[in-house]
């Protein structure tokens, strides 16, 4: 039989390795960015067009490269990096493998400038599809400048794959900021289609993230520092009352490399127990400097994935470090019990010898219900109670309604006769028993038994099928707002935010951008109470906008669901019996009254055979 086990061409080799590295534009800009940090740059410019897929350019003024190290840098595993296998086990700098540059050019045209400060000419190397085009001396700055045209433009099976041009883009935003966040001392520059996106100087880390996020994150975060002989810690933590309910800034980084770690997030989820509701998330910004003997960075081809020796102690670390620094703030209850006084008693007396107890003086005939008896100060102070029954009389007195009788009175209150119109029919609900339960619920009887609501998930519902309605059919009125509401948004938000603005005004908003990241607002729906912070309103919106599923919703079913997930009750006040009623009647008007646009059930009905089953 011949041999069948080949040695694949070096091409389709590369393109394997592209496959695991670079899986969108977003994978080539952090690995470019990050050669250019190990290359010692002070200054990083990202240029990008059309979200990557047709331009991405790098330009730092790093160290630069020899002729001979620009060309062999394009070739699989050739690293500057590493040496030998020892040295896999203390890597300080952010890439070694020496596969990201041999990957991109693999499946992609690549050229590259390079230039150290000591020579006077540069180098100029073209790649296309890891076919070697040419490499000459050329007239450059110092440092290195490499440009990416038409990603996977050789395979085309992974270009079609990619997401619109708005998702790519917050891809690479990402990557950028995680970037960005680890090295406040690097100037970075994003231009995107021509028109600077971000521009931030260098800085200390508090001012970086309020260039990244907005300037309003001054007030939000607080500090976290520890140090211990293992690790130490340092970096800023939100405060509970800007926890949300979903994650997007929460970051970790070991050695100034970012990394995902489930483990270490419940660390920091534990110190915030019984800080922030269920299911929300806050803020943090936590840097951990570690012996690398101690971590194994070689773990997945992106190395966002690391191991820890001693996992324990460092989800140990984290806790203590972020309850202390909640607790410093005054953001935590505690009590130092070590600190408290004792209570100051008085010595009790030794030389006593008879101690007489107090006398009891009984006046039998003592009412104090009685007007006409007058009794001196002295004789209602001695009084007793010895005949307390003849005080209470048998008969009810006035006001007072036993539980039958007061089960009637709250039946007569809430049966009352209400005849509505409704769709040109008339709806009679009289005898009906409806009240709200524990804030949350409805429960109203029906033929079979009762039927319970949840307020929650039905307002939502009611609110989706309107926003939509809306959506595809007209706008929603706006209330003007006495003072406009400036919002400032960090980058990915206000993406997201620039491109739906239309829609949002149809929803009944008026809302124009003001400058970079800046929105302002002088008007918002009718349905939206003005007392309400418009500020976390938008914030919420957003984060649930992020969140739903761009393949399964188009855009309008996002908007509107985002739209109901923050404008719909959110079970902490009592409802008017009207309200009630109004809630019921739309919901039944609804197409789908039953699900939540979840997907959630909206309502039950417990059959009175069930109950009495139940009973017995």
């Amino acid at each position: 039989m011949a041999n069948i086990i080949k040695l694949l061409p070096e091409h389709v080799v590369n393109k394997i390795a592209a496959g695991e590295v670079i899986q969108r534009p977003s994978s080539a800009v952090k690995e470019l960015i990050e050669n250019s940090i190990d290359a010692g740059s002070t200054i990083i410019k990202l240029i990008i067009k059309d979200a990557g897929k047709t331009l991405i350019q790098v330009i730092d003024n790093g160290c630069g490269m020899e002729d001979t190290d620009a060309r062999l840098c394009f070739e699989r595993h050739a690293t500057s990096k590493i040496r030998d296998d020892k040295d896999l086990y203390t890597i300080r700098t952010m890439g070694f493998r020496g596969e990201a540059l041999a990957s991109i050019a693999a499946i992609a045209q690549v050229e590259l400038k390079t230039k150290r400060k000591e020579n006077e000419i540069g180098t100029l190397i073209q790649i296309e599809g890891s076919n070697f085009i040419k490499q000459e001396p050329c007239i450059c700055p110092d440092g290195t400048s490499i440009t990416i045209k038409n990603l996977f433009y050789n395979v085309p099976a992974r270009r079609q794959f990619l997401k619109n041009d708005n998702v790519e883009y917050r891809h690479i935003l990402e990557e950028f900021q995680k970037l960005a966040i680890a090295n406040p001392d690097i100037e970075f520059t994003l231009i995107q289609n021509e028109k600077t996106v971000i521009k931030l100087e260098k800085s200390l880390l508090k001012t970086r993230l309020m260039g990244i996020f907005g300037n309003n994150y001054a007030q939000r975060l607080i500090p976290a520092e520890q140090k211990t002989n293992i690790a130490s810690i340092s970096g800023f933590i939100g405060k509970p009352e800007y926890a949300k309910k979903t994650k997007g800034e929460q970051y970790f980084f070991v050695n100034n490399r970012y990394i995902r770690n489930a483990y270490l997030n419940y660390a920091v989820a534990d110190a915030y127990n019984e800080l922030i509701p269920e299911k929300y998330v806050p803020s943090y910004f936590l840097f951990i400097e570690i012996d690398p003997s101690l971590i194994d960075v070689n773990v997945h081809p992106t190395k966002t994935e690391i191991k820890f020796k001693e996992e324990k102690i460092i989800y140990t670390l984290i806790k203590t470090t972020v309850r202390h620094s909640l607790g410093k703030f005054n953001l935590t209850p505690s009590i130092d019990f070590d600190i408290q006084k004792p209570f100051d008693l008085p010595p009790l007396e030794t030389n006593i010898d008879n101690i007489n107890p107090p006398k009891i003086i009984i006046k039998p005939e003592y009412n104090p219900f009685d007007k006409q008896v007058n009794y001196s100060q002295q004789e209602l102070k001695q009084n007793n109670l010895k005949n307390w029954e003849k005080l209470f009389s048998s008969t009810p007195i006035e006001n007072q309604v036993d539980l039958k009788n007061f089960l009637e009175l709250e039946k007569e209150t809430e049966t009352t006769n209400i005849i509505e119109q409704k769709d040109n029919e008339t709806i009679d609900i009289t005898n009906k028993l409806i009240f709200q339960f524990q804030k949350r619920y409805i429960l109203t009887n029906v033929k079979s038994g009762f039927m319970i609501i949840d307020i929650q998930r039905a307002h939502e519902r009611i609110l989706f099928e309107k926003y939509l309605e809306n959506l595809n059919n007209g706008e929603i009125a706006s209330q003007t707002q006495l003072f406009p509401k400036t919002v400032q948004l960090n980058h990915t938000d206000s993406q997201i935010l620039e491109n739906i603005i239309d829609e949002l005004k149809i929803l009944g908003f008026d809302i124009n951008m003001l400058g970079p990241r800046t929105f302002v607002i002088n008007g918002i729906p009718a349905n939206i109470k003005s007392s309400d912070n418009i500020e976390s309103f938008i914030e919420d919106f957003i984060e649930n906008y992020k969140n739903l599923d761009e393949a399964k919703n188009n855009n309008n079913i996002r908007i509107a669901l985002s739209m109901a997930k923050s404008a719909c009750s959110k079970l902490n006040r009592k409802l008017p019996k009207e309200e009630i009623l109004s809630i019921i009647d739309e919901l039944f008007a609804c197409k789908v009254p039953e699900i939540s646009p979840s997907g959630k059930n909206i309502l039950t009905i417990i059959n009175f055979d069930d109950l009495i089953k139940k009973l017995k």
